[in-house]
């Protein structure tokens, strides 16, 4: 899959319930692949069900990387997603696989195959909080304005609801001095990148997340949620606050009814879908797209990879 110059590299995208996860299998047992995880939400240990993780018998099917990497209560930056996955794509590569990129977070896909130079600024807890409390407090609209002051450019490439990425802006801003957009630079690395992205007309989509958020419940999300709980992870960090889980622990700490938390969720991960979106473009040109309603759309596909790999 390498050679002296580049490495081959398949990526899967689209948004969340699209169907990535079970492609992204049938193309690596079917071109000797392994999967390389590019989920934000996917990374956190004990986190199963209300992120859609591949089930135990979907990794046995085929190998994954950056699964269960930190725990819920750990931070994992930008800079080192990037890092850890450019050394599994450079590992399954050495072992003559084919490294396969699946995942929702426009962010990492983006970060990675386009090479940004992440600030190396690590973590610092007690502005978080203040910030986090600010947002609460204040609105996020508040927080977005923080940084607009401060790194204009920024701003206006983040989404103001996107309050742990705004944060993360205000914390390099505060660590040195300087606005991230002034430190994030692109070096391509030497990847040949085909992307496929999986679509299909919304109304079909927001059925399916609905459907799979009845199935997380059924699943048993709640009491996921609340082992988390009891374990002593605190609701506020960026695990616990995300999607799906927010909305349980409102349920469970007797701030709306199950039902109410159940539609909050289907709500909120359409939401997320149009915000997938914006990253994923169906304009863009680096971007194949294939509807997955249409009949024979895995045999293009198929026939799309076949093609990659055998170019020279």
């Amino acid at each position: 899959m390498a050679t002296s110059t580049y490495t081959r590299i398949l990526a899967i995208v689209g948004p969340t319930a699209v169907g990535k996860t079970a492609l992204s299998i049938e193309l690596a047992q079917r071109f000797d692949g392994e999967i390389v995880s590019a989920d934000s939400r996917q990374i956190y240990r004990s986190m199963d069900i209300g992120t859609a993780k591949a089930t135990p018998a979907e990794q046995a099917a085929a190998p994954h990387h950056l699964i269960d990497v930190v725990d819920p209560d750990e931070e994992l930056t930008l800079a080192h997603y990037r890092q850890l996955a450019t050394e599994a794509i450079a590992a399954i590569a050495a072992r003559g696989k084919l490294p396969i990129l699946v995942g929702g977070t426009g962010l990492y896909v983006r970060a990675l195959l386009e090479g940004w130079t992440v600030p190396e600024v690590p973590p610092r807890p007690a502005l978080r909080r203040e910030l986090t409390e600010l947002a609460v407090r204040e609105g996020h609209d508040a927080l977005h304005q923080r940084l607009a002051a401060v790194d204009p450019v920024a701003a206006a490439r983040i989404d103001a609801r996107n309050v742990r990425r705004v944060i993360r802006a205000l914390e390099v801003y505060e660590a040195t001095g300087e606005p991230i957009s002034s430190l994030q630079r692109k070096a391509p690395p030497p990847y040949r990148v085909l992307t496929i992205g999986l679509t299909m007309p919304r109304p079909d989509l927001y059925r399916r997340i609905d459907d799979r958020v009845d199935r997380m419940i059924a699943a048993g999300l709640v009491a996921e949620v609340q082992a988390l709980l009891e374990r002593g992870y605190d609701p506020v960090p960026p695990a616990m606050s995300g999607l799906g889980y927010r909305q349980i622990v409102a349920f469970l700490q007797g701030e709306a009814s199950l039902e109410e938390a159940i539609a909050l969720i289907k709500r909120h991960t359409r939401r997320f879908v149009r915000q997938q979106y914006n990253w994923f473009r169906l304009q863009d040109p680096a971007i194949r797209w294939v509807d997955v309603t249409q009949p024979h759309h895995r045999d293009e596909v198929v026939a799309w990879v076949g093609a990659f790999l055998a170019a020279r």
